[in-house]
C-alpha cells in the first residue's frame, strides 16, 4: 500500500528529526567499537565505514523521502 503524499511528508520529517540522530549516534557508537577492537584501524577502512552507514539508511527510505519537496499532487487548485 502507498503512502499518501501528507503521510510521506510526515514520516521524512519524524524520521529526520529523530530516527537519523538516533543512527548517527548508533553508527559513532559502531566505529568506537571498531576502532577499540583495532586499535590500529588504517584511516581509509573507518572512512569506508562511515560512508557505507551514510549510504545504507537512505536506501531503505527512499520510497519515502520521494517526491516530498513537490507540491502536492492530490491538491486541487
Amino acid at each position: 500500500m502507498a503512502l499518501s503524499y501528507k503521510a510521506r511528508r510526515r514520516w521524512s520529517l519524524i524520521i529526520l528529526l529523530i530516527g537519523l540522530p538516533l543512527y548517527i549516534v548508533v553508527a559513532v557508537t559502531l566505529t568506537d567499537w571498531l576502532r577499540r577492537t583495532w586499535p590500529d584501524i588504517p584511516g581509509f577502512v573507518e572512512f569506508v565505514v562511515f560512508v557505507v552507514l551514510g549510504i545504507v539508511w537512505a536506501l531503505p527510505l527512499r520510497a519515502v523521502f520521494l517526491g516530498v519537496g513537490q507540491e502536492d499532487p492530490d491538491a486541487r487548485d
